[in-house]
């Protein structure tokens, strides 16, 4: 089945779509094909009357209703009816990606995933969004686009009531009230709610810095910092302070600064939680219950979190990140307009103001 396929990824002589160039062994599957940028989805479950434009993908669809699967993965147990579809899904657990791109290297465990990527490098972008003229590289993007001009927010939050136009947006907003973080670093046990930003995040751990600025040669870990150190070069200041005027380069920057007028030290306004703990000296108030769950290990004694390499304990969290950094040398913080990077927050804060002109409120 790979050999096929590995064949299919790399024959550019068959029926291509004029549209995104993507090649088919058959001249039925190429019209097939064309429903995707006509929009065409004249296959309809007769059960719940969702659309598709191709036939298979609605049996597929219909095992939904029935029930009926073949195929079982043994590490997960996801079950699947057709064979090219649970090899594909295997090289999830086992790694493998077969299909690599000449170009930089990068391996891709699907043909289709190379495809994309490789548009990357040309720049070619054949998803045209027929109102306004915007082109996309992948449909689902233009998909995405298309809720700008036609408003539509069909799914909705059921907690807050909030309406989105993608049911994935809707997954991930979900996961700012359930607090879920799907998404973990092996490497530091950091979570994420979203996959992309722990891809972001591992390349702390690899070094790795795909963001190239073609002014000085520059090289950064994600896009929105090669965005701001571009700023340098260019001397945009985009975000502007409505109270006195002045302008900044980063947004966060501006927040920091509209705080001078308001004197507002949280961005959000949250009930008090107090501590009940007879005789704390402390006082203490917290906005968020966890905060409160740390600050009474100060009543218990309790340090749960144990570095394994010096065998000292902590009640924070945060404070056990803070030490490991002392054994291993890593510089979790950097800054994103010179990629300078810091152990520790704090020190990142001080550097920061090297950029904005801050002074210190001592």
């Amino acid at each position: 089945m790979r050999e096929e396929e590995e064949e299919l990824c790399n024959n550019q002589n068959l029926n291509s779509c004029k549209i995104c160039e993507k090649s088919f062994t058959h001249r039925r599957r190429l019209k097939e094909h064309m429903k995707v940028h006509k929009g065409e989805r004249p296959h309809s479950c007769k059960i719940c009357d969702k659309s598709f434009t191709h036939p298979g993908n609605l049996k597929v669809h219909m095992m939904v209703h029935t029930g009926k699967k073949t195929l079982t993965c043994d590490f997960c147990g996801k079950d699947f009816k057709y064979k090219s579809d649970f090899k594909k899904h295997q090289r999830i657990h086992t790694g493998e990606k077969p299909f690599a791109c000449e170009t930089c290297g990068k391996g891709f465990s699907l043909c289709s995933n190379l495809t994309v990527h490789m548009r990357t490098h040309t720049g070619e972008k054949p998803y045209l969004c027929n109102t306004c003229g915007k082109r996309f590289t992948v449909l689902s993007a233009l998909e995405r686009h298309d809720a700008v001009h036609t408003g539509k927010k069909p799914y909705s939050c059921t907690t807050c009531g909030r309406n989105f136009s993608q049911s994935s947006i809707l997954l991930r907003h979900m996961r700012t009230h359930t607090g879920e973080k799907p998404y973990s670093c092996e490497t530091c046990g950091k979570s994420f709610t979203v996959s992309r930003s722990l891809k972001i995040h591992m390349r702390l751990h690899t070094g790795e810095r795909p963001y190239l600025c073609n002014t000085c040669g520059k090289k950064f870990s994600a896009r929105s910092a090669l965005t701001s150190h571009m700023r340098i070069h260019t001397g945009e200041k985009p975000y502007s302070c409505e109270t006195c005027g002045k302008s900044f380069n980063q947004s966060s920057i501006l927040f920091r600064h509209v705080k001078t007028h308001t004197g507002q030290k949280s961005s959000k306004m949250l009930p008090q939680i107090q501590c009940v703990q007879l005789g704390c000296i402390f006082l203490a108030c917290f906005s968020l219950s966890g905060n409160l769950r740390v600050h009474m290990r100060t009543h218990t004694g309790k340090k749960p979190y144990l570095c394994k390499t010096c065998g000292r304990r902590f009640s924070d969290p945060s404070a056990h990140k803070s030490h490991t950094v002392v054994h291993t040398g890593e510089k979790p913080y950097s800054c994103k307009i010179c990629e300078k990077t810091f152990t520790q927050r704090g020190s990142l804060k001080v550097h920061m103001r090297f950029h904005t002109g801050e002074k210190s409120s001592s």
